[in-house]
C-alpha cells in the first residue's frame, strides 16, 4: 500500500526537471562603448515539468550557470541594477517563442568579478500531445544606472535542446487535437527597434522632380513658383565624436520656398541617425548645419532644429527634425545648395560630421539681395561657421546605410557604455 501510494504521489507531482546546456555566443556591447562584437560562452539551466497534459500553462526557469565574462575592470555595478530577459524556443510537437524575464535582482558586483544575473521564468500552455523540447535563444541584458544601457546577446552556433516536456491529451491519452492556443507572457527583451524611418514629413512636391529651380519661376526669374523640391542626396560624412572618428552615409534633402528675394530652406534626414545607446532626457539634442552654396553664390547658409520634444528611450531611433534657416543671395544666376556640416550638441558634448564630397541637392536662379551670402553667411539665425565653398568633387554616392555615428553622451556615460558591456572577455577587449 505504501509502495503504491508512492507510485501515485509521483505520477501527480510530474517532477520537474532541469538540464544544463553550453553555447558559443556573440555579445553585442551599448553602441556607446564603441567596442566591437566579442564571442564567449554561455552556459544556463532550464528547469521543467517533466509531464504536462494537453490545456495546462506550465513554468519554465532559465537559470544562469556561468556568464560569458566577468564584469570589466571599469565600474563597480550596484546592487539591483541588472536585468535579464531573453527568448526560449519551444519545437516538437508545438513551437512557439516563449519571452523569459528576471528580476532586476542582484548583489553589488565589483569590477573584474563573475557577473551575477538572476534566473528569468516564462510560463508556456500547452496546446497539443507530444513531446515539446525547450531551447535557450538570444538574452539582453539591461543595466539601469547610472544610465539605461544593453548588451545585446546571441548564439553562433546550433543549441541542443535542454529540456523536453512529455505532453499527454487532456483524457490521459499521447493523441487527439489541440485544446487551445499558446499564451506568452509579457516581459519581451527591450531595445529591439533599428533603423525606424524619421518622423519628418517631406516636403509637398511641387517642382520638377528633378530637385531644381532653374527656369522660370525662381527667385528673379518670370512666373509665379514659389516652392522648390531638392533631390535626395546620400551624404557621406566624416564625424568627430565624443567615442572617436566615425564615418557613415546619410540621405538628406534641401527643400526651398520663396519669400521676396530670399528662400525659407528646410533640410531635412530622410533615416533615423541611429538608435539610442541610452535615455536621454527632453530638450538635450540640438541640431544644425551649414548647407553650402555653389554656382553663382558662395558661403553658407546656417539651418537649425529644435530640441528633442520629448524623452528617448534607451534603443529609439534618435531622428533629426527638419532644419530651417533663410537664405539671401548675394549673386544673380544659378546657384546650387548642398548639406554641409553637421553639428549635433547633447548633454554637454559636440559631435561634428563633416561631408567628405559635395552633393548639391537642390539648384535656385537668384537675384543679388542687399546683405546677401555672396562669400559670407546667409542665417535665419546665427551663423555657426566660416563659408565654404562647393569645390569638392561630385562624385555621388550610393551607400543608403544611416548615419550611426554620432555619439550623444556625456564622459560618464561613455565609460559606463565599457563597464555594461558585461559579456566580454578582458583578453579580447
Amino acid at each position: 500500500m505504501l509502495g503504491g501510494a508512492g507510485i501515485l504521489f509521483g505520477v501527480a507531482a510530474a517532477p520537474a526537471q532541469a538540464a544544463e546546456v553550453s553555447y558559443k555566443t556573440e555579445c553585442i556591447p551599448p553602441s556607446i562603448s564603441g567596442l566591437p562584437p566579442v564571442e564567449g560562452t554561455t552556459e544556463v539551466q532550464i528547469t521543467a515539468p517533466a509531464e504536462a497534459k494537453v490545456g495546462d500553462e506550465v513554468t519554465i526557469t532559465w537559470k544562469f550557470v556561468q556568464a560569458a565574462s566577468k564584469n570589466p575592470d571599469v565600474l563597480d555595478l550596484e546592487k539591483d541594477t541588472v536585468k535579464p530577459t531573453g527568448t526560449l524556443k519551444a519545437a516538437g510537437a508545438q513551437t512557439a517563442d516563449i519571452a523569459m524575464e528576471g528580476p532586476r535582482s542582484n548583489p553589488p558586483i565589483p569590477k573584474n568579478s563573475d557577473m551575477k544575473l538572476s534566473d528569468m521564468t516564462g510560463r508556456l500552455k500547452l496546446t497539443t500531445a507530444g513531446e515539446v523540447t525547450l531551447t535557450p535563444d538570444a538574452y539582453d541584458i539591461n543595466v539601469s544606472k547610472p544610465i539605461s544601457t544593453d548588451t545585446k546577446c546571441s548564439p553562433q552556433e546550433t543549441v541542443p535542446s535542454s529540456a523536453t516536456i512529455k505532453v499527454t491529451g487532456a483524457d490521459g491519452g499521447s493523441g487527439g487535437p489541440p485544446t487551445g492556443l499558446p499564451t506568452l507572457p509579457t516581459g519581451v527583451p527591450t531595445g529591439l527597434p533599428t533603423g525606424l524611418p524619421t518622423g519628418s514629413s517631406p516636403a509637398s512636391p511641387t517642382a520638377s522632380a528633378s530637385g531644381t529651380g532653374g527656369g522660370s519661376g525662381t527667385g528673379g526669374g518670370s512666373g509665379g513658383q514659389t516652392d522648390f523640391t531638392g533631390k535626395e542626396v546620400q551624404v557621406p560624412y566624416a564625424c568627430k565624436t565624443p567615442i572617436g572618428d566615425k564615418n557613415a552615409t546619410s540621405p538628406v534633402q534641401v527643400n526651398a520656398k520663396k519669400t521676396g528675394g530670399s528662400f525659407d530652406l528646410t533640410v531635412q534626414f530622410k533615416k533615423s541617425v541611429m538608435n539610442s545607446p541610452a535615455d536621454i532626457p527632453k530638450d538635450s539634442v540640438k541640431p544644425s548645419m551649414e548647407v553650402v552654396l555653389g554656382g553663382a553664390d558662395k558661403g553658407t547658409v546656417h539651418v537649425e532644429g529644435p530640441t528633442n520634444a520629448k524623452d528617448i528611450k534607451s534603443g529609439d531611433p534618435i531622428e533629426i527634425p527638419d532644419l530651417t534657416g533663410t537664405y539671401k543671395p548675394g549673386a544673380s544666376g544659378q546657384s546650387t545648395l548642398s548639406p554641409g556640416v553637421l553639428t549635433i550638441k547633447a548633454l554637454g558634448t559636440t559631435t561634428t560630421c563633416t561631408p567628405t564630397k559635395t552633393e548639391v541637392s537642390l539648384t535656385l536662379d537668384t537675384s543679388q539681395q542687399p546683405g546677401g551670402a555672396s562669400g559670407g553667411s546667409s542665417t535665419g539665425g546665427s551663423s555657426s561657421s566660416s563659408g565654404t565653398s562647393g569645390g569638392l568633387a561630385q562624385t555621388g554616392a550610393e551607400d543608403h546605410g544611416t548615419l550611426k555615428a554620432l555619439g550623444l553622451v556625456a564622459g560618464t556615460a561613455i565609460l559606463l557604455g565599457g563597464a555594461v558591456f558585461t559579456f566580454l572577455p578582458r583578453r579580447v577587449r
